[in-house]
């Protein structure tokens, strides 16, 4: 029997506080080959979840602990939809090929993800060309207007 436990979801929690990235996960997929990836994320507040879609799969997210906002984006950018995933929603489900961002709004945030796999990391084209990467100058910006982002916003460097 594969479970996560509250001790699980805390020792996450503690991994990522502790993590560079400000994230850990835990698998509850055997190999990252299995057709169903299946994981448990903590993140806290000041990880980047870069604007991105998976042209492949759907993903659906479920908050284990802590609140998310999810934004979908047009493809010109425009937030197009946003849910405060843990308070508006329980579950919540991306289409694939739908861009999108992920933003926790607790420390202590773990969120749970389900997508087809095998793993396949994100591919470059698949990264929104206007959201800054990891350790670039306007991450903070853009994590402060993830959090008050509406429908019909962009982001503006």
């Amino acid at each position: 029997m594969k479970q996560i436990t509250p001790a699980h979801i805390a020792q996450l929690a503690d991994a990522a506080q502790a993590s560079p990235r400000r994230r850990a996960n835990l698998n509850m997929h055997a190999e990252l080959a299995d057709p169903i990836q299946r994981l448990a994320i903590a993140m806290e507040p000041d990880t980047l979840v870069r604007p991105h879609r998976h042209p492949h799969t759907w993903e659906l997210l479920y908050p284990l602990a802590g609140r998310f906002v999810v934004l979908h984006f047009d493809e010109a950018g425009y937030v197009i939809e946003r849910c405060v995933l843990g308070a508006e929603a329980a579950v919540l489900e991306t289409p694939a090929g739908v861009w999108h961002a992920v933003l926790s709004l607790d420390q202590g945030g773990v969120i749970f993800e389900v997508k087809h796999g095998p793993y396949q990391p994100i591919a470059e084209a698949d990264f929104a060309a206007w959201g800054p990467a990891d350790g670039e100058e306007l991450v903070p910006a853009l994590l402060a207007w993830y959090a008050k982002a509406q429908v019909g916003d962009r982001f503006e460097a």
